[in-house]
């Protein structure tokens, strides 16, 4: 197995047992302490979260028949640069952060596209 393909399923992997975790706290410790709005703002932020952690994992498997494709191993970072700025910037705005939080959140969402662009490039350049 490739180190980049071992290395995007651990990292898939990962993200997956994380937001089980965070999904279990919201629905436990912050569901009857975060406003409606907020409380839909995490929600926006484990869905997107759970996705792009599938996400990961299916870079990694393909990484598996494709180890040379330096197109997945930058979709891979910049999935993972997507969780990190989209779902973590939705949840520390959720949980009271600054507000200027939110301009954060684009961000994210631009390296998820260029992340499912880049898939789809590694798939296409096989």
């Amino acid at each position: 197995m490739s180190h980049s393909a071992k290395l995007l399923l651990t990292i898939g992997g990962a993200n997956a047992a994380l937001v089980v975790i965070l999904g279990a706290f919201g629905a436990h410790a912050l569901k009857a302490r975060l406003a409606p709005e907020m409380m839909a703002t995490y929600q926006t932020a484990i869905q997107y979260h759970l996705f792009h952690g599938v996400g990961l994992l299916i870079i990694g498997l393909l990484a598996l028949w494709l180890p040379a494709s330096v197109y997945l191993r930058w979709a891979g970072w910049l999935m993972l640069a997507g969780i990190v700025l989209f779902s973590g910037s939705l949840y520390l705005l959720s949980l009271g952060g600054a507000r200027w939080l939110g301009a954060i959140t684009p961000l994210g969402g631009t390296a998820f596209i260029a992340a499912w662009a880049l898939f789809c490039l590694g798939v296409l350049k096989s």
